[in-house]
């Protein structure tokens, strides 16, 4: 996986061995979920080569929240979103005149991980995730036997997403039943990298963050299956979970958020464009899931027709299946 071992070694900006001086090139400002930021970096770095230098992307990671920040104060053009648009941020482009145009680029297996060396943790609920997880197990449950009393009296090591991360809005949803229901004392970053050494360097580690994250760390990681309710079987995060609709509640589309009025641009429409004509591939390149063709075909007729807004009404959702995705937006 090159371009994966690529990305993780910086996340920071997409570097460009381009031969053209910086000054004249025009620029694409990018920023947002370090989830999405692997098919980002990928399509970036193939469009400024297609570009031959003519374009520059940058590519920040200042997390969903953070980038929407950014975003509604038109101080980029692209935000990459590990969720939907929220109410709050909605009213925050409308009050800066700020226009978007919601595009769906894959869907992601948001997935909990342990350290490898962890043999007696077999599979999770979504019951006991939330014991580990919900704001009253802060300094309570400390130790793994008091989750389950099966499992060993050793303490638990959490290191999850930082609060300006649409993961973090997405996880403690499903898990603890309202978006940023969290206990507070564990390892947090908007940085994915940060996690999974945390979580490979540690017996008693958990953790969770994008897919993408685990499959380029399989050696350091181990994938939890999910049982999403008693009865059910414990399912894991792969491509044929997300697709069937079997991985529950992890299972969640990500999207690029573009300026309305930056698609004036023709670098910043070339880029969008190019986007969803290189989604697919790129996405599977890092381990996400692509949507179907069609799904793009009508991100692209988004972009011709200039159709603005959400199809979310201002809200997280659990439990979205790609069918009903596409159904949304093919009538946006």
């Amino acid at each position: 996986m090159v371009r994966v071992s690529a990305w993780a070694a910086s996340l920071l900006t997409v570097a460009s061995a381009m031969t053209a001086p910086v000054a004249i090139a025009q620029i694409v400002k990018i920023d947002g979920s370090s989830t999405v930021f692997p098919i980002t970096e990928g399509v970036a770095e193939d469009f400024q080569k297609a570009k031959k230098g003519a374009i520059k992307v940058t590519v920040g990671i200042s997390g969903t929240g953070g980038g929407f920040k950014k975003f509604c104060r038109g101080e980029i053009d692209v935000q990459n979103a590990s969720r939907p648009i929220l109410e709050k941020e909605m009213q925050d482009c409308r009050a800066s005149g700020v226009e978007y145009i919601e595009l769906p680029v894959a869907f992601d297996a948001l997935t909990v991980v342990i350290n490898p060396r962890n043999n007696w943790l077999k599979a999770i609920t979504v019951a006991e995730l939330k014991k580990v997880w919900e704001p009253a197990a802060q300094g309570k449950v400390t130790r793994w036997n008091q989750v389950n009393p099966a499992w060993p009296d050793a303490p638990i090591k959490l290191f999850g997403a930082g609060s300006d991360s649409g993961t973090f809005d997405y996880f403690t949803e499903a898990i603890t039943g309202k978006s940023k229901a969290s206990r507070g004392d564990y390892t947090a970053s908007e940085d994915d990298n940060v996690l999974v050494q945390g979580v490979s360097q540690d017996v008693n580690a958990i953790g969770y963050f994008g897919y993408a994250y685990y499959a380029e760390n399989t050696a350091r990681l181990k994938a939890l299956p999910i049982i999403e309710k008693d009865g059910k079987p414990a399912v894991t995060p792969s491509e044929a979970s997300v697709l069937d609709g079997s991985y529950q509640p992890l299972s969640r589309p990500i999207f690029i958020y573009v300026n309305a009025k930056a698609l004036a641009k023709p670098e910043v429409r070339e880029f969008a464009e190019y986007y969803l004509r290189q989604a697919a591939k790129i996405a599977k390149e890092v381990k996400y899931v692509p949507l179907p063709d069609k799904a793009y075909t009508i991100g692209l007729q988004h972009i011709a027709k200039g159709k603005k807004g959400t199809v979310f009404g201002g809200r997280n959702e659990v439990g979205v299946r790609i069918e009903d995705l596409l159904a949304r937006e093919a009538k946006l």
